[in-house]
């Protein structure tokens, strides 16, 4: 299946921004779940494009002028496999994603709730931990922003993709089960897709298994991979630093369509 994605960024500053540097993790990259035909990102300034730790594609864009606008296009043709059930283990060891992270601290509470469905390492115990973490703390938009934590978000009893996936990573970290984020596109039939998505990941028998806690979807079937990490800030779409500029207002767009 071939999905056509359109992913805009848009910024503006209510004072000149003087200079700034942007990091970028937008561009997905071929594995045996997808096949990238054509992607492009489109940034003001000087990029310089290499590989993080965890072999994401990492562009650096730097603008040494004064501006109240900018704009980042990134857009392509990506081919999926809807029948991918799993991905196969990588060069990446899968320890890496026992760290624990800030945004993945897993509390005496959040363990006490996975160890009731895990009672065993277990993809279907994980679909079950899965299905209750939702109706725990169902999705609601703009309920949290890009800081809260795991813990925070599971107090909360509501969040988003992002704290659905932070939530199930830190309860399989402290299960001794590899987990990990991953950034990306879900594809929706007969409708546009209007944001970016993530979703979870756990090591089981040698393969990368999905877990979409948001839509309670387990295969990568509706997914394209752009970035992975030990959570969100390890596959932040863009940031950066920059020399003034006031107040920064950011709208973005996303579509992901069949072609």
């Amino acid at each position: 299946m071939k999905l056509m994605i359109n992913h805009q960024t848009h910024y503006h500053y209510t004072d000149a921004v003087h200079s700034s540097i942007q990091y970028i993790r937008m561009s997905p990259s071929s594995n045996s779940h997808q096949t990238v035909q054509y992607w492009d990102v489109s940034v003001p300034g000087q990029k310089q494009v290499k590989q993080d730790a965890f072999a994401n594609i990492w562009i650096t864009s730097s603008q040494r002028f004064n501006y109240q606008q900018m704009s980042i296009m990134a857009q392509g043709i990506i081919e999926i496999s809807p029948e991918t059930e799993a991905l196969p283990s990588d060069h990446l060891n899968p320890s890496l994603f026992l760290q624990p992270t800030a945004a993945t601290q897993c509390s005496l509470e959040m363990l006490e709730f996975a160890k009731r469905y895990v009672k065993h390492p277990s993809r279907q115990c994980l679909i079950h931990l899965a299905a209750a973490i939702l109706d725990y703390m169902p999705y609601l938009p703009a309920s949290t922003c890009v800081t809260t934590s795991a813990p925070q978000a599971f107090a909360y009893r509501q969040g988003v993709c992002q704290d659905h996936s932070h939530v199930f990573i830190a309860m399989c970290k402290a299960l001794g089960l590899p987990a990990r984020y991953v950034s990306g596109y879900l594809y929706v039939p007969n409708s546009a897709h209007l944001a970016s998505h993530a979703w979870a990941e756990v090591f089981l028998n040698n393969h990368w298994y999905s877990f979409d806690i948001s839509n309670q979807i387990f295969s990568p079937c509706s997914h394209i991979y752009v970035a992975i990490g030990r959570d969100y800030w390890d596959v932040a779409p863009v940031r950066g630093v920059r020399q003034q500029g006031g107040i920064e207002s950011m709208h973005s767009i996303v579509q992901v369509l069949a072609c």
